[in-house]
């Protein structure tokens, strides 16, 4: 899977059309090998993407968990913290000093 993809489902608030855009995108790139298609291909990519983000908000709009909702705040924090700790960065929030 590509790294770039998060996970959308289960957050409070509910995910945006531009973060189900974003990982439509990373997607079709992923799967076409294209980062920037080409003219002739770009037709198809753009329609492409907006029918996986299409396919990505009903999918996201039915599911259903009896988990309590992630907080987007929490989980960014987490993922900081883990990438200081991964690459050494020594980046640290003013909420964990």
């Amino acid at each position: 899977m590509c790294r770039n993809i998060k996970t959308l489902f289960n957050f409070e608030p509910v995910a945006t059309d531009d973060e189900i855009y974003a990982a439509s995108l990373q997607y079709v790139r992923k799967v076409s090998g294209f980062n920037k298609p080409s003219k002739v291909n770009e037709e198809s990519f753009h329609k492409a993407v907006e029918e996986v983000s299409i396919i990505t908000r009903n999918l996201l709009d039915s599911l259903q968990t009896s988990a309590e909702p992630r907080d987007r705040e929490i989980e960014a924090e987490q993922a900081r913290l883990r990438n200081a700790k991964r690459f050494g960065t020594g980046e640290v929030s003013s909420s964990t000093k």
